[in-house]
């Protein structure tokens, strides 16, 4: 929720949108209505809602309903008294902050709401905000979030198991996995005795018992019948077909992890691609460093005190997988690319970290959208609700110019999810900013700009800033002309024949220092009056500037104008020696 918002959402409501139109997660419009006490206990309810997911902003004093100026109704409720009475109303008593604003000639209310490391009720009602709606919190649902918020780790309590009920099948598991690590000091840990492996995986508790971590890896359910599902996987010839395959998999989690991960391979198509310098590569339609990391973590980090297993549905060319519980308190699908990790399960993350299964801490999503960006294919798309949260991969065939073009980039920049994103916008954006870039990046606008300049400049030089931008401090962005024909087909746009003449107008430019309307007729094959127009246009622009004493005709003669950049201007009658433009025109 940015200060920006409200200012931003009242503007386009005088404008002719409606204010329920523009309501968001964290941000709700309120009228006052007639009795001053019921639009308290109205603000006090709202500001629980948000108070119990992750906060917001109350604007009082607009229908919700009405556009224009009619929607702004106003208030004469006292900022300080609705501060004093929702702290008084609501159960545990919740601090926000109020002030008054003036809009379209009205008086209106800003109620700022933090997110709360409580659970807060009115009149014995616990809500949470759900999209634009406040709905009601279960029993469950309160416990998992007091858990969260106060960083109970739910899988390092006591499972009142021994540690020889743990699956000698798992345990083999585990030591495999640990013998196909890369790290010398993880091979080492598959030849440790079965107390000590544990020890090593963090699965005991102080009185040598499995912890529930241990217990959800490692122990056999066994036969009967009321055993729980962990995961229940769907195949779909088509997306919107019926299931082929119906597969409902039981613990141990360590088995369940590692079959799931062996069925969804064995139905990935793979397309071999040749990389610049001739290696050949077998890419998945959908690939497995990607898959792994939607399941492992929808498996590691769901909420265990909710029921349901982890749904899997899965299509050649897409898989969603929805996983039981919220997203952990603090993080949004807004930024989950960019926020701190904060595992729901600690102790079992951290177990399933050592085996290798997972990345390390903080950079499992991050890797996801490289992956997918990486070879052409949309990021990961997230939808959270109340009871769940979803993440889907749309794959295909690997787009073969964006692979090889990420292949020839620095070794730094392949493995970069900020330069893999922007690549990824302007295959279908012509140009990016700073403030386009900050909702894609998971950034504010200011890291947004680095990003951008970084990219603009050596070694990356990805993108240049545009003709008509190149002078602002932040200025619009697009893919430089070798960029461009790298990727190819890939590009969903090409540039129009008017910025290639002027490219090639340039170029001649810096070849001969000075040019006319003869020579940018023969070099670009255009008629009299084409090249005209293309004349006047660029001195207009202030990117040529007559230099000879004639103003009309076939004679006037043209230079390098104020607005060509620094690089590209040479004064007529030097040597005509080519200079290298680092940041040429167009």
């Amino acid at each position: 929720m940015t200060g920006k918002e409200p200012a931003g959402a009242l503007a386009r409501i005088l404008a002719g949108e409606t204010a329920d139109s523009l309501e968001s997660r964290t941000l709700d419009f309120k009228r006052q209505g007639r009795s001053r006490e019921d639009a308290l206990r109205m603000l006090a309810a709202a500001a629980a809602c948000f108070a119990n997911d992750i906060g917001g902003v109350l604007v009082v004093g607009v229908h919700d309903r009405i556009a224009g100026a009619e929607a702004f109704e106003g208030t004469d409720l006292d900022p300080l008294r609705v501060v004093q009475r929702i702290y008084e109303l609501t159960e545990p008593s919740l601090i926000v902050s109020s002030h008054e604003i003036e809009h379209a000639g009205r008086r209106l209310l800003v109620v700022s709401v933090p997110r709360s490391p409580d659970i807060h009720q009115v009149d014995q009602r616990t809500t949470h905000r759900v999209g634009t709606s406040c709905v009601p919190m279960t029993a469950a649902q309160i416990a998992s979030a007091l858990a969260d918020r106060h960083s109970v780790d739910w899988s390092a309590g006591d499972a009142e198991l021994d540690r020889s009920d743990a699956s000698p099948v798992a345990l083999d598991i585990a030591r495999s996995l640990l013998r196909q690590s890369p790290d010398p000091a993880r091979r080492r840990y598959a030849s440790e005795t079965d107390g000590d492996l544990l020890r090593i995986l963090g699965l005991l508790g102080p009185e040598g018992r499995l912890n529930r971590a241990g217990a959800l890896l490692l122990v056999d359910p066994g036969p009967q019948e009321d055993a729980r599902d962990l995961a229940v996987y769907q195949f779909r010839k088509t997306p919107a077909g019926e299931p082929t395959v119906v597969q409902r998999i039981a613990g141990p989690l360590l088995r369940t992890l590692v079959r799931v991960l062996e069925i969804i391979d064995a139905r990935v198509d793979k397309t071999p691609v040749n990389l610049p310098g001739g290696q050949q590569v077998q890419l998945a339609d959908l690939p497995e460093a990607a898959v792994r990391e939607a399941v492992v973590n929808a498996l590691v980090h769901r909420d265990y005190r909710l029921d349901g297993p982890v749904r899997i549905e899965h299509a050649p060319t897409r898989l969603l997988v929805a996983s039981p519980g919220p997203l952990v308190f603090g993080v949004t699908v807004e930024n989950i690319l960019t926020t701190t990790s904060r595992p729901r399960n600690p102790a079992l993350a951290r177990a399933v970290r050592v085996l290798g299964l997972a990345e390390e801490a903080g950079v499992g999503v991050d890797r996801m959208y490289r992956e997918m960006v990486r070879v052409g294919h949309q990021p990961p798309r997230y939808v959270e609700e109340p009871d769940q949260v979803t993440v889907t991969l749309l794959g295909g065939a690997p787009n073969r110019h964006v692979t090889r073009y990420v292949a020839a980039l620095p070794e730094a920049e392949q493995d970069d999810a900020d330069t893999l994103l922007i690549l990824y916008h302007l295959l279908t954006h012509r140009v990016v900013s700073a403030v386009d870039a900050a909702p894609l990046l998971q950034k504010d606008v200011v890291e947004s700009q680095e990003v951008l300049l970084r990219l603009s400049t050596e070694p990356v030089a990805m993108l240049e800033p545009t003709r008509e931008t190149a002078r602002r401090r932040a200025p619009n962005y697009r893919l430089r002309s070798p960029v461009l024909s790298a990727l190819g087909p890939a590009v969903r746009y090409r540039r129009g024949q008017g910025d290639d003449a002027e490219r090639k107008v340039v170029e001649l430019l810096r070849a001969a220092g000075q040019i006319n309307a003869q020579m940018v007729r023969i070099a670009l094959d255009l008629d009299a009056q084409a090249t005209s127009r293309l004349l006047s246009d660029l001195v207009d622009r202030g990117l040529l500037v007559r230099v000879s004493e004639s103003r009309r005709g076939p004679s006037v003669t043209y230079g390098p104008g104020p607005e060509l950049p620094a690089a590209s201007r040479r004064r007529p009658g030097r040597s005509r020696s080519v200079e290298v433009d680092e940041n040429p025109l167009l």
